[in-house]
């Protein structure tokens, strides 16, 4: 029982984890999007760090996602019963 515990625990840091990288790169993007120069006018070219900062983040959550998403579809691998030998 602590084995699906500690393992409900991990998956639930990652999904947290995903959520919160999911967040910044939004975040990021929104950035991007309305970024302004000194002057208060909207300024895309300046905010290129931003485009990229979001870029990398949204790209390891779809990735981490992916792989959380992979342990779920392997969850019971262990416990098949295989007729054939």
């Amino acid at each position: 029982m602590s084995n699906i515990q500690k393992s409900g625990m991990n998956i639930l840091a990652m999904v947290i984890g995903v959520i919160a990288l999911a967040t910044m790169a939004t975040w990021q993007f929104y950035s991007f999007a309305t970024f302004k120069d000194s002057q208060g006018v909207l300024d895309i070219q300046g905010g290129t760090q931003h485009f990229w900062w979001g870029l990398g983040a949204g790209l390891t959550a779809c990735l981490i996602g992916f792989f959380v998403f992979s342990i779920f579809l392997r969850y019971d691998k262990d416990k098949e019963l295989h007729i054939t030998s």
